[in-house]
């Protein structure tokens, strides 16, 4: 029989994404193993983020100070800027080291199944940002999926009239695969954004 302290806690760490019940099974005991210091330190962490995180009024990515860090950056170009989903796909974009623009983050995707529509965006927002006349090219960079599509047409719909240019992020085959592999969309996305070499 498991111990109800122990139950609640693997209980508590299946609810975070990702993590089925073995997976939470093996954290709880990773957790009990550990030094007393070492879960108070985790525990504070996860609490001083919750009560400091919040996010910027300017990109809406996760900072602890408004207007972040990025939106601050005056070596960035501000008339670039690239539309994401979420923080963590503008972390993903920001590990590559080669945008150089500023970031707008949704808040996540149009997705009529799961009851989220356009207002449930940040959509709005931008629009605002786009006021200033100072953006000159909006880059999209949603997910390679429906919903992301769904979103990018809804941008494109959107934003072409006001004469920005609104660019997608090219889809097609990842470093090192195999094109006898790859799925029929892949490959028609790989051969629409082919490139001049």
């Amino acid at each position: 029989m498991v111990p109800e302290p122990l139950s609640k806690l693997i209980d508590e760490l299946t609810k975070l994404p990702g993590v089925g019940p073995k997976t939470a099974q093996r954290l709880a005991f990773h957790l009990l193993e550990s030094s007393e210091p070492e879960v108070e330190t985790l525990a504070g962490a996860i609490v001083h983020a919750k009560k400091t995180l919040k996010h910027c009024s300017l990109c809406f990515n996760v900072t602890d100070k408004d207007p972040c860090g990025l939106c601050q950056d005056i070596k960035r170009d501000a008339s670039l800027v690239c539309v994401v989903a979420d923080p963590k796909d503008l972390m993903a974009l920001e590990r590559t080291r080669e945008f150089k623009g500023t970031f707008h983050v949704l808040g996540g995707l149009i997705s009529p199944l799961d009851g989220v529509g356009p207002d449930d965006l940040r959509i709005r927002e931008l629009l605002l940002r786009l006021e200033s006349g100072q953006i000159k090219e909006i880059v999209v960079a949603t997910n390679p999926s429906a919903t992301g599509e769904a979103t990018a047409l809804y941008l494109a719909k959107l934003i072409k009239p006001l004469g920005v240019k609104i660019t997608r992020l090219a889809c097609g085959l990842p470093m090192g695969a195999d094109l006898e592999y790859a799925d029929e969309v892949t490959l028609s996305k790989a051969l629409e954004g082919r490139r001049e070499l």
